[in-house]
């Protein structure tokens, strides 16, 4: 990003954006001229993103999204950086294994629903306490279309983001009047992390959207933007589908 925008005033933590969906919502927030602190595992992959996006603007801070003391850390850098945590993305998420349900080890139930549900109620606490609870603010839940139907096969992804659209929606409750809380829920984003799910098939699996693509990060990092932005200030406690169409073919026929 070569020329800045004007400053905003505003202060955003994304959870996992080294790279895909994360980095899309980060670029798009800094692009409108919020301050932001972006996480992920790689520290590499993290400094390489912050320099992307610009180190004058975009701190980073490694570590695993489920870790206390990650979270810990970086709501507190966030706070000594830029003095404020008016949003938290929690885009964080794992899907560590792909088959039926019913044969699912248990133990990799619990990592998908620690990362995917758990690390994120962290983050909502901890910037609650920190700064949004006297101070007001937005908090967005990237979650899944797998969250609202049955997903063949990512049966425990999909349960950890129905999970999360109901705690967006406990959230947006709580936090109400001065947080806002929604979710986003996307359908297949060309990303590293849904690579599985069209690698050497994009063309076939992109003609079942209305819309004839798959999503790109940018399209989530749109809707991130808008629903923490002074545009979306009547919505709180709903799940903005972002698909392409695709959930128009479940009436179809």
């Amino acid at each position: 990003m070569t020329e800045l925008p004007e400053l905003s005033g505003r202060v955003a933590i994304v959870t996992g954006a080294s790279r895909g969906i994360g980095y899309g919502v980060a670029e798009a927030l800094v692009a409108r001229g919020d301050r932001v602190c972006i996480t992920g595992r790689g520290e590499d992959a993290l400094k390489e993103a912050v320099e992307q996006l610009g180190t004058e603007r975009v701190i980073g801070v490694a570590g695993k999204a489920h870790d206390l003391d990650h979270q810990t850390e970086v709501v507190e850098r966030t706070m000594e950086a830029f003095g404020r945590v008016d949003f938290l993305v929690n885009n964080a998420g794992t899907n560590p294994v792909f088959g039926p349900i019913a044969d699912l080890d248990l133990g990799v139930a619990r990592k998908v629903f620690e990362t995917n549900v758990i690390s994120a109620l962290g983050f909502a606490q901890k910037t609650w306490h920190a700064w949004q609870k006297d101070n007001g603010g937005a908090i967005v839940n990237i979650a899944s279309v797998a969250g609202l139907a049955p997903s063949p096969f990512i049966g425990a992804y999909g349960v950890s983001k129905a999970a999360m659209i109901n705690l967006t929606q406990q959230l947006a409750h709580e936090f109400a009047p001065k947080v806002r809380v929604n979710a986003i829920a996307p359908a297949v984003v060309k990303t590293k992390f849904a690579q599985a799910l069209y690698e050497g098939r994009e063309e076939e699996a992109a003609a079942s959207y209305p819309l004839g693509r798959l999503g790109v990060p940018s399209d989530i990092g749109g809707a991130a933007a808008f629903l923490t932005s002074e545009q979306s200030d009547w919505i709180t406690g709903q799940t903005l589908v972002v698909d392409g169409g695709i959930f128009l073919n479940a009436g179809a026929g």
